[in-house]
């Protein structure tokens, strides 16, 4: 199985930007892992929010596969606890499912036609953080849960 993170835009604040990378260099040696960074839409600043999400899900949905298991990291969605979320990485990589795709949405959140596309959706916290600073909460959390199915110590109970 692959996984494949969606990002609207470049990840922009430096910190959150080494973070990424030091986290997504380590999850490539548990699993076929990438990121794939859809443009930012062209005068965004000037498009009113609805008009953008629905721009920003074009550009997201041409990208993805019909055969694709679609997450989105979504306030609204279900929440896990680091060893739940790597249970369901075990139940996925065991499905036979060849891409797990897990997408972080602009400023504004996702479209209705990326909302139906979905086959699930998670929530990291109840507290809401800038879709810059969840890339770097997703990896990180990534990286602990294949430490815990590989049994290693970064992750301690």
């Amino acid at each position: 199985m692959k996984i494949t993170l969606f990002l609207i835009g470049k990840t922009e604040e430096g910190f959150v930007k080494t973070a990424c990378e030091q986290y997504e260099k380590r999850l490539k040696h548990y699993i076929p892992f990438v990121i794939n960074v859809i443009p930012d839409v062209k005068n965004a600043g000037k498009l009113a929010h609805q008009e953008l999400k629905l721009k920003e899900g074009e550009l997201l949905l041409k990208q993805l596969n019909n055969s694709d298991f679609v997450v989105l990291l979504d306030d609204k969605g279900k929440q896990f606890s680091s060893i739940e979320y790597a249970a369901y990485l075990q139940l996925q990589m065991n499905s036979g499912l060849k891409n797990l795709c897990f997408v972080v949405g602009g400023a504004f959140g996702f479209s209705d036609e990326v909302y139906a596309r979905a086959n699930s959706k998670f929530s990291l916290s109840k507290m809401t953080f800038t879709h810059q600073m969840i890339r770097m909460l997703f990896l990180e959390q990534s990286y602990r849960a294949l430490s815990i199915l590989k049994g290693e110590s970064y992750h301690h109970e």
